[in-house]
């Protein structure tokens, strides 16, 4: 600038600005479901490949640091859009301290416009929670909760490496319920090796008699880099026996049928009204964000996901760097394949041919007509004249059928 006719010399700090998304994202109409991922675990479970450590517990104040810096520049960004639910998943979540909780709860209310109706969910361990933490995770607003119990047969949490025992999803349920949660999803795993089908059935009739207004079964499957792909791969144990896997799924559905619940997606049986909506995002094939380590998120346009190493991924939101590591544009043949694959999973709904016909502009029966015929030949899908299902003689083989829109 000039002063008394001198021209001075003025040194320009670079001011470093946060790089949040390497892409425009587009916005999503009637809100985001958000997922937020939580790495960490107190063990390390044998047949997990999910994106979760243990033995870090130094790090993680840290990383509620950073995942909080993260919600608010996203939620800055994006103009602090809709949100319609919630999810915390992990990892476990509920081995952050009540402070951490809250710090994140603080930031996701100030960074996005959380609906008044929106569904949170939280996954806990029945191993890692008490009364206290229950009461904490409801007065932030989290009204839903998805309980890993995954059996009910002690022998069989031991083979999983649970750190919980049978008395311990009983009395996490009852402490749920006590501080005012109505809404509670129990996991469970089936097809253990050596498991019988009177095991099963007591795992089953146990989950019921908690009386939970969701439930989730999940066949046990051989993860590469796990523990429990070593033990099959050196004779330790055997490996999943799928003709096994499909008597008991098919005897989860008759007892769970009987005592009420919709089997309402191939893996998921709820109480009337009782569906995971944030789920239902996925497989409607809807806008959602991914924030934390290994997190994954999609505007219909195009995929991404984030660091997985919580230290790197901690370092990145500290030097004001993107998180997001990769990402691919989806083709429309993509999505239009990825909207049938992800609604014939909803065995009810299935996938509607006026909401798919208006965004794709043609009706799925048209586009996939030789698959249509084809699945239809084989009597594992049906078309009615608003939607295309599974029948049930393709629950066990879905798989089978999802290859086909490939």
């Amino acid at each position: 600038m000039k002063v008394g006719g001198q021209v001075d010399s003025v040194k320009v700090i670079p001011v470093k600005v946060p790089q949040v998304f390497p892409f425009p994202v587009q916005p999503a109409p009637q809100g985001w479901g958000l997922y937020l991922h939580i790495p960490f675990c107190e063990r390390k479970c044998p047949y997990c490949d999910f994106n979760t450590y243990a033995g870090l517990e130094e790090m993680y104040e840290r990383y509620v640091s950073a995942l909080v810096k993260e919600i608010r520049r996203v939620g800055d960004v994006l103009g602090r859009p809709v949100v319609r639910t919630i999810f915390l998943g992990g990892g476990t979540p509920t081995v952050l301290s009540p402070q951490g909780l809250e710090a994140l709860f603080r930031a996701l209310n100030d960074a996005f416009a959380v609906q008044p109706n929106a569904e949170i969910t939280c996954e806990a361990n029945p191993g890692t929670v008490d009364r206290s933490r229950f009461q904490v995770l409801h007065e932030l607003g989290v009204n839903r909760l998805s309980l890993g119990a995954q059996s009910f047969v002690s022998e069989e949490l031991r083979f999983l490496g649970r750190i919980h025992d049978v008395r311990d999803i009983q009395q996490a349920v009852d402490a749920a319920r006590s501080v005012g949660f109505e809404n509670v999803n129990l996991d469970l795993i089936y097809g253990l090796p050596g498991q019988s089908p009177h095991a099963w059935r007591v795992s089953l009739q146990r989950a019921l008699a908690c009386q939970p207004t969701h439930i989730s079964c999940y066949a046990l499957t051989v993860e590469e880099k796990t523990s429990l792909a070593r033990w099959v791969a050196n004779g330790r144990v055997p490996p999943p026996d799928e003709d096994l896997q499909a008597e008991l799924y098919m005897m989860a559905q008759d007892i769970l049928e009987e005592a009420g619940y919709v089997h309402y997606e191939i893996s998921n049986w709820a109480r009337p009204g009782r569906m995971c909506q944030h789920n239902l995002i996925y497989w409607r094939n809807e806008p959602f964000l991914g924030l934390g380590a290994g997190a994954h998120a999609c505007d219909l346009r195009r995929r991404w996901w984030l660091e997985r190493a919580p230290h790197i991924y901690i370092r990145r939101v500290i030097g004001d760097e993107t998180t997001v590591v990769g990402w691919e544009e989806l083709s429309s043949q993509t999505a239009m394949a990825e909207t049938m694959m992800l609604g014939l999973r909803l065995l009810q709904e299935g996938v509607s041919r006026s909401r798919f016909a208006k965004q794709f502009g043609v009706d799925p029966v048209v586009y996939y007509r030789s698959v249509v015929a084809r699945l239809q030949a084989w009597g594992l899908l049906e078309v009615l004249p608003d939607r295309l299902r599974l029948t049930p003689r393709a629950y066990t083989v879905a798989n089978r059928v999802f290859v086909e829109f490939l």
